[in-house]
């Protein structure tokens, strides 16, 4: 909704109005005065039966009125809708999750995946005229959905992720960040990556990656999801009952811990959190 008066100075013509009034009112007294000066009032008034007050009134109440609208069509006002261009203030934003094995984990309840996907849709719910998009990485990064605004749809695609979706395993966040990086586009607009990942496994090249970001203008913000102490990676049955835990080549349980060291790295090279 919009209101607007194309020529607002052309308001100055309605201070007529009042002199017009004071003009009219003045007249009146005018021709009672020299009605008084001619004879009796009463006499003048049986002289001429059809004269009457209330029709020059009326006249001259039309004509004020006219008058009013005429300036009003002047100034133009305008009330009602548009539509028009303007610039988004929102940043954009890409989720990067952590897909690998060791997201199955259950140190952090219900899992450290399922709780990342609670964290990022809490996160989404928070947002308003913001762009976002998803990655998905474990031994390598693809694109899951890319810049949207369609939030029920973005959160459609984070609860089917799982960790069935790649097949190399691993923690590559240099290919998860050189990934997110792409997606933005916009020039003006800030830029931000959530990494979210229990940072074990991370291989090389992460604080490479993160300096490139840095470059772009692009902040990452990191989320590590884990324990220190850890826990076993669950082997679940086709039931959804664990069946065993992951096992080392020497048939050890396999326990991973959260490495919040790198995750802190990658936030501070950026100067995200």
């Amino acid at each position: 909704m919009y209101h607007k008066l194309e020529e607002p100075i052309l308001l100055y013509l309605l201070l007529v109005l009042p002199v017009l009034v004071l003009l009219f009112l003045f007249q009146v007294y005018w021709k009672k005065k020299k009605q008084k000066e001619f004879g009796d009032l009463e006499l003048i008034k049986k002289l001429s039966p059809t004269k009457s007050i209330f029709k020059p009134t009326l006249k001259f109440v039309t004509v004020l009125l006219a008058l009013t609208g005429l300036i009003l069509a002047l100034v133009n006002p305008k009330i009602g809708t548009k539509i028009e261009t303007v610039k988004r203030q929102g940043i954009d934003i890409v989720f990067a999750l952590d897909i690998s094995k060791s997201m199955l984990a259950e140190d952090i309840a219900p899992s450290r995946l399922e709780k990342s996907k609670q964290l990022i849709s809490q996160i989404i719910n928070s947002l308003g005229n913001d762009r976002i998009g998803i990655v998905g990485y474990a031994g390598s990064a693809y694109p899951v959905l890319p810049m949207t605004t369609d939030y029920s749809i973005a959160k459609m695609y984070l609860q089917n992720m799982n960790t069935n979706m790649v097949s190399s395993q691993g923690t590559a966040l240099n290919d998860a960040i050189n990934l997110a990086t792409t997606f933005f586009d916009a020039q003006d607009t800030s830029k931000l990556i959530i990494l979210v990942s229990d940072g074990e496994e991370h291989g090389d090249g992460a604080d490479e990656a993160s300096e490139i970001a840095k470059e772009k203008g692009i902040k990452i913000t990191t989320i590590g999801v884990g324990t220190v102490n850890g826990g076993p990676i669950p082997i679940k049955g086709d039931n959804g009952v664990i069946a065993e835990y992951k096992k080392d080549n020497q048939g050890e349980v396999v326990i991973t811990k959260l490495n919040p060291d790198i995750l802190q790295n990658i936030a501070q090279n950026t100067k995200g959190t």
